[in-house]
């Protein structure tokens, strides 16, 4: 074949495209979407250098773009949702509940658990960063925490809820790739989560008895502030409550944003009768601006609309467009076909299932694909060995899914650092169970412990 690729070519291509975006955005400190770019054009120029047709690189462009429209136009409903949310009172009543209820003391461990909770019973780890997540952040900036921290306990509390659910997207990807029973799957995750789950709330435990003593003044001042301006009522519980429901009876992710956008406006339009058809377009389109004369209550609640989503838009294009020419150049694969060769013992598989996920988010910046790519790539190795089917679904959680919202350029990482406003190399440091979770899986890999094996 005239493009067929050797490994050295392949890896050497991969390495040039990390060294390019960490550089951008790690050394530089660039929008991750300029050094993506950047990659894109050199690739391309590679390609038609390597005799590649026009067809061939619009054809990667199409395939890797047709994975992301529906995870697009659920972020652009999570933009209208977080305006109307605000808008209706519901993110600032659940932020006077959050200061009634969680203990000054424990607070960043208490995000962690409340996050976790909610995460499992919801199954989306984007909704719950957008909604509850923003609640207990502004709350976390009133006592005086440092916004990372309560970033990373937020984040790693939604990925563990995520990662357990069975109402996850992610997680039934990762069973079925691994053609393994899902609940089954679930219960064999427990073998390394629960172990991730008990360190971070450990950690959260140290770290957050470490915060600045919150300012009881400061946190009074809020809460009149927030009941001055917006509706604060136990109504704001029912588009919570209609979230669960949803998620319980399994409606997809659309029309339960849709759902609950429309509940939201209905309780605003009681509020405030009076409300134009312009004004709600305007806080749909750009979002809801915080009038209430308190700078730090302002900056915490002027958010959301659909132009807030664009930059994580365009990245999610950009990486997709980055991930289907990489496929369609057969370059990742020719990357995988030597190391899959090489995997001759349980430990060596299940790392380098960890570490083909982990690169696959480095490269590609999408968490499906490193759920996709390994599971294929390494299933006919896993089939050859004395392993059960639920060690990849495993290793394919533990390096996948939850290792995207550590990458800039992620299309997870770059949704949570623009939803909270926190830069995600500053909170990556404090997403406890992203980091764990793949080093209690190599650990369990090399060790045997809760590896499952074939029933002989």
């Amino acid at each position: 074949m005239k493009n067929k690729l050797s490994f050295t070519e392949a890896a050497s291509v991969l390495m040039g495209m990390l060294i390019i975006m960490g550089f951008g955005v790690i050394k530089f400190g660039l929008s991750p979407q300029t050094p993506v770019m950047l990659v894109i054009g050199l690739l391309i120029l590679w390609a038609r250098i390597r005799h590649f047709s026009w067809e061939e690189v619009h054809a990667g462009i199409k395939d890797g773009m047709s994975t992301g429209l529906i995870p697009i136009f659920i972020f652009i409903l999570i933009g209208s949702l977080i305006a109307t949310w605000i808008a209706a009172g519901i993110i600032p009543t659940l932020m006077i509940w959050g200061f009634n209820l969680i203990s000054v003391k424990f607070f960043v461990p208490s995000v962690f658990v409340v996050c976790a909770i909610i995460g499992l019973s919801i199954g989306s780890a984007f909704t719950l960063i957008s909604t509850v997540g923003i609640a207990l952040f502004g709350m976390g900036m009133t006592m005086g925490v440092n916004p990372a921290l309560v970033a990373g306990a937020i984040i790693s509390g939604a990925i563990f809820g995520d990662k357990m659910s069975p109402l996850s997207d992610s997680t039934n990807l990762a069973a079925a790739i691994g053609e393994s029973d899902l609940f089954k799957h679930i219960k064999n995750m427990m073998w390394t989560t629960i172990p991730a789950f008990v360190v971070s709330l450990i950690l959260y435990l140290i770290l957050g008895s470490g915060s600045s003593e919150a300012n009881m003044d400061k946190i009074s001042q809020t809460i009149s502030i927030l009941s001055s301006h917006f509706s604060i009522t136990a109504w704001a519980a029912l588009p919570i409550i209609l979230m669960f429901v949803c998620a319980w009876l399994k409606i997809p992710a659309i029309p339960t944003l849709f759902i609950n956008i429309g509940v939201s406006l209905v309780m605003l339009f009681i509020q405030k009768p009076h409300t134009s058809l312009q004004s709600i377009a305007a806080l749909i389109q750009s979002g809801f601006v915080s009038k209430t004369g308190n700078a730090n209550v302002d900056m915490l609640l002027t958010r959301g609309g659909v132009s807030s989503m664009m930059g994580t838009v365009s990245l999610i294009i950009l990486t997709l467009t980055l991930g289907g020419l990489l496929m369609n150049f057969n370059i990742i694969q020719v990357v995988m076909e030597p190391l899959v060769k090489r995997l001759n013992s349980s430990g060596k598989l299940i790392t380098a299932t960890i570490f083909a996920g982990i690169g696959v988010n480095l490269f590609v910046g999408e968490q499906y694909l490193s759920v996709i790519l390994p599971g294929k790539a390494f299933k006919p190795a896993f089939d050859k060995s004395k392993l059960d089917n639920l060690a990849l679904s495993r290793a394919l959680e533990d390096g996948g899914t939850v290792i995207n919202y550590l990458i800039p350029w992620g299309v997870a990482g770059a949704f949570a650092a623009s939803t909270l406003g926190v830069p995600t190399l500053d909170y990556l440091p404090f997403v406890f169970f992203s980091l764990l979770s793949p080093v209690f899986s190599i650990i369990s890999g090399w060790t045997g412990i809760g590896l499952k094996e074939k029933k002989a």
